[in-house]
């Protein structure tokens, strides 16, 4: 695809957010099976399913544009899986295979909440109303979910953690 338009971009944009998300639809489940701590485990499952939900706003995106988002791969999120896919197979003692993924987690927040804010300002200079709101709605949560994360780990997960050095 040749960008020859900022509308050629902001379909490049959101081919790419639509692939990372289908590939951590796929990925979180395994990331809940890794995670000891409960609210870590309760943290991806809810994730997941607001991620199944950034996918349909997607899909509504495109229908407004009259585009198609699939056939393109999202090679960050795929390397992003994959460091987490190494963590998850790391011999660790749990609570700090648990503050391994809240890392790997917060690694993909924050690809995302790069990736959703460029394609809400890209649509917002087009005058794309509804594709901003959307895209705006789905910002938020990324960045609600990379503020649990980390209060998850100040508060619980990291502390409990370190007192492994002190054992």
């Amino acid at each position: 695809m040749k960008l020859q338009t900022l509308q050629d971009l902001l379909v490049h944009e959101l081919k790419d957010l639509y692939s990372a998300e289908n590939q951590l639809v796929k990925a979180l489940p395994k990331m809940a099976k890794a995670a000891t701590n409960e609210s870590l485990k309760a943290g991806f499952e809810e994730h997941l399913e607001q991620t199944r939900n950034h996918v349909a706003r997607l899909e509504e995106i495109a229908k407004s544009l009259d585009c198609k988002l699939a056939g393109h791969r999202c090679k960050a999120m795929e390397g992003l899986i994959e460091e987490g896919g190494e963590l998850i197979s790391e011999d660790a003692e749990d609570i700090v295979r648990d503050a391994g993924l809240i890392g790997a987690a917060q690694r993909v927040e924050h690809y995302e909440i790069a990736a959703y804010g460029t394609a809400r300002a890209l649509a917002e200079c087009l005058g794309y109303g509804e594709a901003v709101r959307l895209l705006k709605e789905t910002l938020d949560e990324e960045k609600a979910t990379d503020e649990k994360l980390s209060e998850l780990a100040q508060t619980t997960i990291n502390v409990e953690a370190a007192e492994l050095v002190a054992a």
